[in-house]
């Protein structure tokens, strides 16, 4: 099993960085980098998930445009928004005060 994880993490993280919408790109694409290896089957389920809608959404989710569909609210979700607020903060391009 450890195989096939490791397989989707490779899989996710490729995907997360070639969105086509460069503000996701950086969000997501950073976000696997970073946390993609601590995510449990579950965890890796919800990325894809993310993955498999379109950018403009899932960006409007992360940043708080749009309220979270229920299917999308999960742990996952919310540590993506922390990452967005703490690391893209931290590189510049996190929301400004």
């Amino acid at each position: 099993m450890t195989d096939t994880l490791d397989t989707q993490r490779k899989k996710l993280r490729i995907r997360a960085w070639r969105r086509g919408f460069k503000e996701a790109d950086l969000i997501l694409g950073r976000f696997c980098d970073d946390n993609i290896d601590s995510l449990d089957k579950a965890g890796l389920d919800a990325v894809e998930a993310l993955l498999d809608q379109s950018d403009q959404d899932v960006y409007g989710w992360i940043i708080g445009r749009e309220p979270v569909p229920a299917e999308f609210d999960t742990p996952v979700m919310d540590r993506l928004k922390a990452f967005r607020v703490d690391a893209d903060a931290a590189f510049g391009d996190g929301p400004k005060a």
